[in-house]
């Protein structure tokens, strides 16, 4: 790998990135998710049950795509879609129980890879990486 390639930083968070994302892929395998699956999830876990344009929205993805990605956790019976009592236009969705325990393993299966993935830094080093995404990438 040349110098100019691992010196430039849009080349490593990218390559960082689909090391990490095809490190959790093959480990959610096991749990029969991906890793887009799982954010659905644990977007559903949170608070109140979410609409599909809620929960899309929170995931920054496009109704069209949130409407696939819950259609394929639907028929893996891990969520479930039902109208809401006070607007029949909206759906609701919820984790199943099935869904809830799936959440939870799969979450402690990509804190393994995540250790994994960090164990070349140091604790500290690796929570100053943590820190400084969280300040590129969050925002007010």
């Amino acid at each position: 790998m040349s110098r100019e390639l691992t010196g430039n930083l849009s080349y490593l968070l990218k390559h960082a990135q689909e090391k990490l994302r095809a490190m959790n892929n093959i480990a959610l395998a096991h749990h029969g998710i991906d890793g887009r699956e799982l954010a659905v999830l644990m977007v559903l876990a949170k608070g109140e049950p979410a609409s599909q344009q809620e929960a899309a929205a929170r995931l920054g993805v496009d109704r069209t795509t949130m409407v696939a990605l819950l259609d394929v956790l639907e028929h893996k019976g891990l969520v479930a879609r039902t109208p809401d009592v006070h607007d029949r236009r909206r759906n609701v969705v919820e984790l199943t129980p099935t869904g809830r325990t799936t959440l939870d393993h799969a979450t402690r299966t990509t804190d393994e890879v995540e250790r994994e993935f960090l164990a070349p830094l140091s604790h500290r080093a690796a929570d100053q990486l943590r820190t400084a995404l969280r300040a590129l990438v969050v925002s007010d």
